[in-house]
Parts: C-alpha cells; structure tokens; sequence
C-alpha cells in the first residue's frame, strides 16, 4: 500500500476513527499493531513472515544478552541477530547480485560458470526496518539502553506503518517510550499533521511523478545509442534531483505527518539538504537518520576521527561505500557512495587546511552552488542503469557528445527551469529555519488557500503517481 492511493485514504482514515474511540491502550496498541502489518501485507502477505523473524529474534536476543553474565555470551546473542538480520537483508537484497559478480569473477579465470537462477523478489522497505531492529539490539549491548518492557511496545515499533518501508529510519528510544503512555494528537497535531501530508502528497505525486519524472525518463530511459548533449544531460539529471528529493522528502513528510495525527512524533528526515555548504553539511540535511545510523553504528566503530587522519579517511570511505551499497545492489550505487566519501574526504582536508577562514555571504553561496553541482555529479551514477549510461550522460554534461541531437522538448526544459530553480530557491530561504517555524509564522488564511490549492493538484493528478524511488531499496 502506498501513501499516493485512495486505498491508503481509506485505510487511514479507518486507522484514525479506531485511535480516536473510546478504547484502552492496549487495545489501541493491538489495533495500530494489526493495521501496520495490514499496510505491509498489501503488497506481499508471505513477507509478513520476515518482519516477524527479525522482530522475534531481536527480541529474544536482547532479553538473552541483557541477563547474560558472561562477555562471551553476551557477543554470542549480539552476533545471533546481527546474523539473522543481516542474513535475510544479504540474501534478499545481494543474493542475485553476488552470484552475478562470482559468475563474472569466474569467467575472468577461464572457468565457465552458470549461476542457478535465483529468482528473488525483494521485500519491500527491508533495508529500512532491518537498520531499525539491528539498532535496538546493538544499543541493548552496548548499554546504550535498556529492553522495551513490553512486546507489544517493541513489535509495534518494529512495524508503525508510517516509518517501516521507507523510514525515517527510528530507533527504539525514539518509539517505544512513546507507546508505553496513552497518545492521541491535539487537535493542533491533527492540523499541522494533515498539513505535512498534504505537502507531502504534493511533493511526490505533482512536483516529482507530474513534472520532473518525464524530463529525468527522456534522458535517462532513452533508447540505447541516445548520446544526451550538454543541456539534455545536465537538465536530466537537475530533473533527477528534484525528483529524488520530492519523492523521499515527499514520502518523509507524509509519514511524519500521519505520525503527528496519531499523536506520535518522528524526527525529520530532511533539512533543505540543497542549500547545503559542503558534504558534511549536505549529509547532515539529506536522509538525516540513515546518515545518523551510518554514524553511530559503522562510522565510529571503524574508528571515526579518534585514531588519526588515516584511519579517519578508511573511516569515511568505507562508511560512504557501504552506504551507497545499501541503496542497491549494483556497482554505480558502489560509486555514488564513494565519491560522496571521496568528497567528504578532501573537504575534511581542506577544512584542516583553511582552519579558520569563514567565508562571506557570496563565497558562501558559491561554495553551495559547488556543493550542489558535485551533488548532481552523483546524481548521474544513483539514476544511471549502468556504466555505460553514465560514462555517456556525464560526456554530455561536459561537452563530450558533440553529435547528439536534442531529446528534451522546450516546455520540458523551461519547466525542469523552473521547479529545480524554484526549489533550491526554497532551500536557501529555509536553510536556517524549520518547517514547523515557518508554517507556525504564516496567517492561516493564506496558509489554508495554498494547501488547499495543493490537495486540489494532488486529486487532479491522482492515479498518474508511481511507487515512491526508495521502496526499491
């Protein structure tokens, strides 16, 4: 079930009606219990089964490893649920990926090898909740918190339908406290959660499926041999960016905002990431709790800045490898993770170099102006169906396609001109501020038109949206 359908309308506002009667906690707990596996079984009811794997076996071990007196016993039940977890997510995700590249390994030694056909479907959001359920066991030993006291709270964290198959990415601390206590929203949570769900419906379906998906397809979906020319290569991949950004923004928001209508609250996921002045920066604004999680829980095991510059930069490359991994099983994912870490690596550099220079307002929107145009670099390896592609998209981007002719018409151009202008515009107007602030300043009525104007876009366009990008990952 996606949050772009009437299907999911409904089934939100059955999930509200029920929050919202007379009923006992428990029993609102079980209810919210039932509707999240619901939402997920909608697309395939047998991978039901998986969420309750790992959220059994992380609950069991935690439990174990927590009363174990023993050091050895306690690494035991820790390394149980990192195995099965990252188990289900290797298989699923890098199973046909891995026997692809063994294959081709194989045949680079002169030995001929035919890979079974494997034929795995891959679960949706399962590099999502697999990051949620391994971070609870990870904090319970290295006693960064204690087990949830109740099952319910903890299966019900693992499965909240708002969070589980695209993020943000929770971790126990964050949603099961709230569980333990009754939550119902206000009625100016229910406002302003609606509101968020609006925006984000709007984001998604008209700004990233409506306009910026035709322009970003033509370049990027062109038949093989089509050699993009300058402007069609760069505006492709601008037209990428916004959309990429709508549709995971878009899909954050709407989850924090059906969130915030139940009384819950998550944290942001976004922070006008394309105002961003360097790459420590860009990662601190762009899927904050993946960059968070990727943080806490391979970057400074591996060492983090504590061990030497050298040791810092194995740090951060393998972090940023690792985490382009996590996005897809293909090597131009490798690729993009690693010029992300190749260019966190020479800021950190530079920043040790130039320790002391602020730079004024101008050099400042320059070096984000940088720091965006690097980004869309990365952009071409994330949207690019292989090398080849992107090799080709990147010639034209610098001039290299002197041949080709034009692919996008003049309205895709001047419209991909706008929105992407229109946005990074955004985004430099909201750098320093939050969106709470901003919708808590403006007067209702104006505020009340354009998301009305919003919902009206929304239901014009509906049934042309697709599945949102990173339900794929």
């Amino acid at each position: 079930m996606v949050f772009n359908s009437l299907t999911f309308a409904v089934f939100f506002a059955c999930v509200l009606v029920l929050h919202n009667l007379p009923l006992g906690w428990t029993t609102k707990k079980i209810n919210l219990l039932i509707a999240s596996y619901l939402f997920y079984a909608a697309w395939n009811p047998p991978f039901v089964v998986l969420l309750w794997i790992s959220t059994a076996v992380d609950w069991w071990a935690a439990k174990k490893l927590v009363n174990a007196e023993n050091p050895h016993a306690r690494r035991a039940w820790m390394l149980l649920s990192v195995v099965v977890n990252l188990g289900m997510l290797g298989y699923f995700k890098y199973g046909g990926f891995l026997m692809e590249n063994f294959a081709a390994l194989m045949q680079s030694l002169g030995v001929v090898y035919q890979p079974p056909g494997l034929d795995i479907v891959l679960p949706v959001g399962i590099s999502f909740y697999t990051f949620a359920t391994l971070s609870y066991t990870l904090d319970v030993y290295l006693r960064r918190s204690k087990p949830a006291n109740d099952f319910l709270d903890y299966a019900l964290f693992v499965t909240f339908f708002p969070h589980l198959v695209a993020g943000p990415i929770m971790r126990p601390t964050e949603l099961v406290p709230q569980f333990e206590h009754p939550h119902r929203a206000t009625a100016a949570q229910l406002r302003f959660g609606l509101a968020l769900m609006v925006l984000g419906l709007f984001q998604k379906i008209v700004l990233a499926d409506g306009f910026l998906a035709p322009a970003a397809e033509a370049v990027y979906d062109a038949p093989p041999g089509t050699l993009p020319g300058a402007l069609d290569a760069w505006m492709g991949t601008l037209a990428f960016s916004g959309q990429i950004f709508c549709d995971f923004a878009g899909y954050s928001t709407t989850a924090i905002g059906a969130a915030m209508c139940l009384g819950f609250a998550m944290p942001d996921n976004f922070r006008f990431p394309y105002a961003a002045v360097g790459f420590s920066d860009f990662w601190r604004r762009w899927h904050i709790t993946l960059s968070a999680w990727l943080r806490d829980y391979l970057y400074i095991p591996l060492g983090g800045n504590r061990h030497g510059s050298a040791r810092t930069y194995f740090a951060l490359m393998a972090t940023m490898l690792l985490g382009g991994l996590w996005h897809g099983a293909s090597w131009t994912f490798v690729v993009w993770g690693g010029l992300h870490g190749l260019y966190l690596a020479v800021e950190r550099t530079l920043r040790s170099r130039f320790a002391g220079y602020v730079p004024g307002p101008l050099a400042l929107f320059g070096l984000g102006l940088l720091t965006y145009a690097l980004v869309n670099i990365t952009w071409v390896f994330f949207r690019s169906r292989g090398f080849g592609q992107a090799w080709s998209v990147l010639q034209g981007m610098f001039g290299g396609n002197a041949e080709a002719g034009p692919i996008l018409s003049t309205a895709h151009l001047t419209m991909v001109a706008l929105i992407v202008a229109g946005i990074v515009a955004a985004h430099w107007l909201m750098r320093a501020r939050t969106l709470e602030a901003m919708l808590a300043d403006r007067h209702p009525v104006p505020l009340s038109a354009a998301l009305g104007v919003m919902a009206f876009a929304i239901v014009a366009a509906q049934g042309a949206g697709n599945a949102f990008i990173y339900f794929q990952f």
